[in-house]
């Protein structure tokens, strides 16, 4: 099999005329040039240079073979500015990977504005608590959570966002009642593989009986707005919602940072810079609400 770069460096010793130019030309050592050049000669079987006192000359099958080479660097220029001006172009599919509360909770209605604003990029939305490999092309953008940056694997580019809290909240109307002397007791409700974090405490609410567990985030939203119990949440979900309030006595916890990450060539594409900008710019104006400056409700 010939190699592209083994007819680059033929290229370029046929041009300049000499192995010391074509080093020159591609910035490379003498001897590489040399190298390159007797892989070629062996893979094709055939001698393409005479070296002269002058300089170096093509053989007549180095003749033939400098028309095909030729031809292929011609092909090659030809692929790369078409693969560039489609990588540069507003259009094709961008596939961002996040956990579903953000999508659902937080970000849809900003998707939903950049697909307005890009009609022809095909968004598809990874919503899933597993994380996706950026690096094997899974997805094109990551957001994630990050508690500790030095977690983030090297080959990440990363455009760090805005912090994200969370609190410990409650249905109004089930506070409303406690107040009032309801008797009926007060749950925690957990998401069965996290249960009850280590920072959360029920502040002036008691908690009794054992806790309310389900699989999933939505079913412990719709759970607690019930009046089933009491769990933590983002901000951005528990203030956000006019059935919750925060529960009185408890404080807000740091969850992490918010990242938008990008990997390698993937990160230079129009479409994926046009989101990465924009999502960075929604984030911004997301931070009060992420951090739990928005709303004080008790």
């Amino acid at each position: 099999m010939i190699h592209w770069d083994d007819i680059r460096y033929f290229l370029a010793a046929a041009r300049g005329g000499s192995v010391r130019a074509a080093a020159k030309r591609l910035g490379v050592n003498h001897a590489t040039v040399l190298r390159r050049i007797a892989q070629l000669e062996e893979r094709l079987g055939t001698q393409m240079f005479e070296k002269l006192p002058s300089g170096y000359r093509l053989t007549a099958a180095g003749e033939e073979v400098l028309e095909f080479a030729e031809q292929m660097q011609a092909s090659s220029h030809q692929l790369e500015t078409r693969v560039f001006g489609r990588d540069q172009s507003v259009r094709g599919l961008l596939r961002v990977t996040l956990t579903p509360i953000l999508a659902t909770h937080l970000l849809m209605p900003d998707f939903a504005d950049f697909a307005r604003l890009h009609p022809d990029i095909e968004m598809e939305i990874l919503s899933s608590g597993e994380l996706a490999n950026l690096t094997n092309r899974d997805a094109d953008v990551a957001i994630r959570v990050v508690y500790d940056r030095q977690t983030l694997p090297l080959n990440l580019h990363g455009l760090k966002g805005p912090e994200l809290f969370g609190g410990v909240y409650i249905s109004r109307d089930r506070l409303t009642a406690w107040h009032e002397g309801a008797p009926d007791p007060i749950r925690w409700t957990v998401i069965s593989t996290h249960g009850i974090p280590d920072w959360a405490s029920a502040g002036e609410v008691v908690t009794t009986g054992s806790p309310f567990r389900v699989t999933d985030a939505a079913a412990e939203i719709a759970a607690v707005r019930q009046g089933l119990g009491i769990t933590t949440l983002p901000c951005f979900v528990g203030d956000a919602d006019p059935l919750l309030v925060r529960v009185p006595g408890t404080e807000l916890h740091m969850y992490g940072t918010l990242w938008i990450l990008t990997q390698g060539e993937t990160r230079k594409t129009k479409r994926v810079r046009l989101f990465t900008e924009f999502i960075s710019h929604r984030f911004a104006a997301h931070a009060p609400l992420l951090a739990g400056l928005t709303i004080l409700r008790y």
